[in-house]
């Protein structure tokens, strides 16, 4: 199978600074998000997450991402940071990831002793746009920086997932030929320090997903 005609999506997620955002806009990253998870290290407030967004170039999605956040704290950061996708890491079910009436990602915990199925996705969360497969446990946050076994990732999901979780430059060509994921999302593998990301960095890896785009592949 030839992945000359596909492009794979990036995502560089946990932003901090408008510079990173800027420099992400010009190496044409397809979305940015912001953190609003209470714990992490890469929180931002909405106010900051407002003033940063006029940084992002047009047509550039941008990402809000919770973890069991309350649904006021969703709606403010909505109000003010004007998000195109919400992205939810907790507990949170289908009823409530839908009831703010914008497209949603859900994180998945690859990092537990339990096999992950996509019928079980698409059962437990079936208006999800997509899924973000993540290496944490279950019951734990991401940006761990540890990748898990991709061998894991469930056959037969029919919706569009993300492949997170210690992704690096030096990784992520193959991540895409081994697993031909729609989209991949990094944070800790494109920085210097949390939330501080490397230009240098930032640069190969967006560079190593249009190399894998072109490269074939077996099926």
């Amino acid at each position: 199978m030839t992945r000359m005609l596909f492009r794979t999506r990036i995502k560089f997620c946990g932003m901090t600074r408008a510079g990173d955002i800027r420099l992400a806009s010009e190496l044409g990253v397809d979305a940015i998000g912001f953190v609003f998870a209470r714990g992490s290290t890469r929180r931002v407030a909405p106010a900051e997450a407002r003033a940063m967004r006029q940084a992002i170039s047009p047509m550039v999605d941008v990402v809000a991402l919770f973890r069991d956040n309350s649904r006021e704290e969703v709606r403010e950061v909505m109000r003010t940071v004007r998000p195109s996708l919400l992205q939810f890491h907790g507990d949170e079910d289908d009823t409530f990831c839908r009831a703010f009436n914008m497209p949603y990602l859900k994180a998945v915990a690859m990092g537990g002793t339990e096999a992950v199925t996509a019928r079980g996705l698409q059962q437990t969360h079936p208006h999800a746009a997509g899924f973000l497969l993540d290496s944490h446990a279950p019951g734990g946050s991401g940006g761990s920086g540890v990748a898990f076994d991709w061998s894991q990732v469930p056959a037969g999901l029919h919706r569009p997932f993300l492949l997170a979780g210690g992704i690096r430059p030096d990784t992520v060509f193959d991540a895409i030929t081994r697993v031909q994921p729609w989209g991949v999302d990094v944070s800790s593998g494109i920085e210097s320090a949390p939330g501080i990301k490397d230009g240098e960095r930032m640069r190969r890896f967006v560079e190593e997903v249009r190399r894998a785009d072109m490269h074939e592949v077996s099926a």
